[in-house]
């Protein structure tokens, strides 16, 4: 619970008690029971608010992921064809302008 051991627990609890005393400390107890209620219900209610948020960022992030992936697919086929355009075709290796050595 917090980070804190059984020993630390007992001595914060036998502080409580003497500067308390023994009317006090149970309605001391209920009010800290009562806010530490209230906090963890305020932390689930925003991230009941937040989640749905994320989500929708995350799925948004993916989309845009996707889409720069085929955009990405697609420049570089565009650029493999126009480099294979701009080559020069090898010669079919029948018509070469070398003479041939024929001994």
């Amino acid at each position: 619970m917090f980070g804190l051991g059984a020993g630390e627990i007992l001595i914060i609890l036998v502080i409580a008690f003497l500067l308390f005393g023994p009317n006090q400390l149970p309605e001391i107890g209920r009010q800290i029971g009562k806010a530490v209620k209230g906090l963890k219900e305020t932390a689930d209610d925003l991230r009941k608010t937040v989640e749905p948020e994320v989500n929708l960022i995350q799925q948004e992030v993916k989309q845009v992921e996707q889409d720069l992936q085929v955009t990405m697919k697609d420049a570089e086929e565009e650029i493999s064809q126009v480099t294979n355009l701009t080559q020069p075709s090898p010669e079919p290796a029948g018509d070469s302008k070398t003479p041939s050595r024929s001994a």
